[in-house]
């Protein structure tokens, strides 16, 4: 209500302007963008050619321009209604049931409304304002891709690393990369003394990861991926599994793995060999 922002997009799109208030408080309390983004549309929106003494509403004028062209359609509005009744819903049900809905689930289901809104705006008379129903659709659909692509561990640091431990006590329980390429090779790890498999889990963010492992060992990897390629051991159709060695070791493929090797990566390309 301050610079007329959500009046301005209410006359210029159809929708009621208390649910762009809204749109602008949940923004705000989560995580404070709402505030960063009403400025900037106050400050770059074109308000109207209102008369002396009256308020001017960003994009109120161009509004006016576009009524000519006939009848609002109330999809939007609805659609917008839906998507904040689809959200309470999955609010409630993570809030008192033991169903935890992740950020997926929110912006799935979100993204889910919208499109449904684009399908009866095509069939529907009337002015449609499709356009802000395909913004907020774009937004959600790169949103999902972010949270799907996983976990984005930048903590780790920059810049490209190389782990070799040279025995198995050296080896990290956990090997947590950020951005740039990670190798993590094993196959140096002498295996006749281990007594139990050798546990070590890689959380890496963004770039390709590699991981060499001796000849003989048998491996059992997990793999949890984002964007980008997996090849296990020359098999890039699998997410996991066990990989018994090639070698001659008395060990070797008697279906007790040497390494048990757990992968979190969000972008870039996951590949296990041997050296």
């Amino acid at each position: 209500m301050l610079g007329g922002v959500s009046g301005g997009l209410a006359r210029y799109s159809g929708i009621d302007p208390l649910l762009w208030r809204v749109g602008f408080v949940a923004l705000t309390l989560a995580g404070g963008s709402g505030v960063l983004v009403y400025l900037l549309l106050w400050l770059l929106m074109p308000a109207d050619d209102a008369p002396p003494g009256e308020r001017r509403t960003p994009l109120a004028g161009v509004a006016d321009r576009r009524a000519a062209a006939g009848p609002r359609s109330p999809v939007p509005g609805l659609t917008m209604a839906g998507l904040l009744i689809v959200i309470g819903v999955l609010v409630l049900i993570t809030r008192f049931t033991g169903w935890d809905v992740s950020a997926r689930g929110f912006l799935g289901g979100a993204l889910l409304v919208v499109g449904l809104g684009l399908v009866a705006a095509a069939f529907t008379g009337g002015r449609r304002a499709r356009g802000g129903l395909i913004a907020l659709g774009v937004v959600l659909s790169l949103a999902l891709i972010a949270a799907s692509t996983g976990p984005w561990r930048l903590d780790g640091g920059i810049g490209d690393r190389t782990y070799r431990p040279h025995t198995a006590a050296d080896v990290r329980p956990l090997y947590d990369g950020g951005v740039g390429d990670l190798t993590l090779d094993l196959s140096g790890v002498p295996l006749s003394d281990t007594g139990s498999p050798i546990q070590t889990r890689v959380e890496h963010g963004v770039g390709d990861l590699e991981v060499l492992v001796p000849q003989s060992a048998d491996v059992r990897v997990t793999v949890q991926h984002g964007l980008g390629d997996v090849d296990l051991f020359d098999d890039t159709s699998s997410d996991g599994g066990y990989f018994p060695g090639t070698g001659s070791a008395a060990w070797t493929d008697d279906g007790d793995p040497e390494f048990l090797i757990t992968i979190d990566a969000g972008v870039g390309d996951v590949e296990v060999s041997r050296a």
